[in-house]
């Protein structure tokens, strides 16, 4: 993400691209020294990288986990009696998790305007608020009508979190801090909302609070966890930090010389940490990049595996597994612990050799191998080990996704742009993913489903790699004195070149 500069003539121009080949390096990566260092010891420059990962990092890493945790506790509910209560029969579970996403794909492109426009603070933490409140409400429901209405509305408050954190958290990290950082964010999520099922177990078994102000236990899953959402939104308004070249206030946070050095760095990284104007025409024109929609496609067939799983999991320890419902509550954090090692390791890597692809295929295979043995073996632990297998792979392809596409883009409204249409089709998978483990296939062992997720693991395998071999295309011909990648009309980086 960075803008072509100026051709200073054909053999000097390839010798530096030549010379970044070699190197592999476009920018600083985790505080190294610069000559342009803004007067900032080598050590006070990572101190400052560490305090933007403990800021912004961890604090977008909790509200996502409670995010995850209020769209997915579905399943946690449902087999604590919920499914019961509210005559859940035939598709009307399916249609409650459904529907969130209509709604969550409709709200999603205006949220990376907004957030530039009010800032982070008040964007985030309102929407998580208010989020916190409607998970609140769904303790109360009386049927699944009201369920469903309630999680439609859920699905707009949810809808401007993701691709406004994925945005903000790319305007503070050059391209090759961001895979760790993007897997930690996403780590904290995914491994503290996976024990949202022992925290379930835990209300709702050890607490005893099943009966507890004539409430069944089900509905204080959702009155407890939307109570922790709010009281985190609160606390968020004065932790989560503003854009690092924004005036507006942060508390306790860097000064202005600081946040001058991460906008000089980033510059000199990607060229785009000038922010045009906005225009809706600029900011449309990102969708004639087939690149944008590729990663799109490839970011709906891995939410398609990772929301089956969540929505799902449980259901599928019970019914195909023959676990009780305790013991399913409780062994749905496991593989999500498991695929959160990986995921760190995951990022470390494409960090530290600078690729994305390969790692994509990675857990591809991890999926591939997976779900065959959870869908076809005899023993029920060998099956809950195929578990493991698949919720790695889909899962640590998130993080994964979204560095590949934030390493191959410049601009920051086609950035802004592809983060919505990211995670809008990450929307559709969620969809998709609510389908595919259908009640219906319960006697055939869910045999369907599994069919399902292995051809979204094949066709990424295919649009991967036919995107590497794009991407070796354009870096070969841009060598040679050609076209560089992704130019634009204020031609500021030459060196640029696609991460494969």
């Amino acid at each position: 993400m960075a803008d072509e500069a100026r051709h200073i003539g054909a053999a000097e121009k390839e010798a530096s691209d030549v010379y970044h080949l070699e190197k592999q390096s476009t920018g600083p990566a985790d505080g190294d020294s610069t000559d342009e260092n803004a007067g900032f010891t080598k050590e006070q420059q990572r101190s400052i990288i560490k305090r933007i990962d403990r800021r912004l990092v961890l604090t977008v890493g909790a509200m996502y986990c409670v995010s995850l945790m209020d769209r997915v506790n579905m399943s946690a509910a449902n087999i604590a009696g919920m499914s019961k209560e509210l005559v859940l029969t035939g598709f009307r579970y399916n249609i409650a998790n459904l529907v969130f996403f209509i709604t969550y794909i409709i709200f999603q492109p205006p949220s990376t305007i907004l957030i530039r426009a009010i800032g982070p603070r008040t964007h985030l933490s309102a929407i998580t608020f208010l989020w916190g409140i409607v998970t609140l409400c769904m303790g109360f429901t009386k049927n699944h009508t009201q369920l469903s209405a309630l999680r439609a509305v859920l699905g707009v408050f949810e809808a401007g979190f993701f691709p406004s954190a994925v945005y903000l958290l790319s305007t503070w990290y050059t391209r090759y801090e961001v895979g760790k950082r993007y897997s930690v964010f996403y780590i904290v999520g995914c491994v503290a909302s996976a024990f949202s099922g022992i925290l379930s177990y835990g209300l709702v078994q050890l607490m005893q609070l099943n009966g507890k102000g004539n409430l069944t236990g089900w509905r204080w899953i959702f009155l407890v966890q939307g109570l922790i959402t709010v009281v985190l939104a609160i606390g968020a308004y004065w932790l989560l930090v503003d854009f690092p070249d924004s005036d507006r206030a942060t508390w306790s946070f860097l000064g202005k010389p600081e946040r001058q050095w991460v906008v000089a760095r980033i510059q000199r990284d990607r060229g785009d940490s000038k922010v045009t104007k906005f225009e809706l025409g600029k900011f449309l024109r990102g969708g004639l990049d087939i690149k944008i929609w590729v990663y799109a496609m490839i970011f709906f067939n891995t939410t398609t595996i990772s929301y089956a799983l969540a929505y799902t999991l449980p259901l599928l320890l019970v019914g195909n597994m023959g676990f009780t419902v305790g013991q399913a509550q409780c062994l749905v954090a496991p593989p999500y612990v498991f695929a959160g090692i990986v995921m760190y390791i995951s990022g470390w890597i494409g960090d530290r050799f600078r690729f994305r692809g390969p790692l994509i295929l990675f857990n591809m295979l991890l999926c591939l191998i997976g779900l065959p043995i959870m869908g076809w073996h005899k023993s029920a632990a060998v099956r809950y080990f195929g578990v493991f297998l698949v919720t790695a792979g889909a899962n640590c392809n998130v993080p994964t996704v979204m560095s590949f596409q934030a390493n191959n883009l410049r601009g920051q409204w086609k950035r802004a742009f592809c983060s919505a249409t990211l995670v809008g089709f990450g929307g559709l998978g969620g969809i998709a993913g609510s389908l595919v483990f259908r009640e219906q296939d319960k006697l055939t062992g869910y045999k369907p489903g599994m069919y399902a997720c292995i051809a979204c693991c094949s066709l990424n395998v295919i649009l991967v790699l036919l995107c590497d071999l794009a991407f070796k295309v354009a870096n070969n011909k841009a060598d040679k004195g050609g076209r560089v990648p992704e130019s634009h009309e204020d031609n500021e980086a030459p060196n640029f070149r696609y991460t494969y």
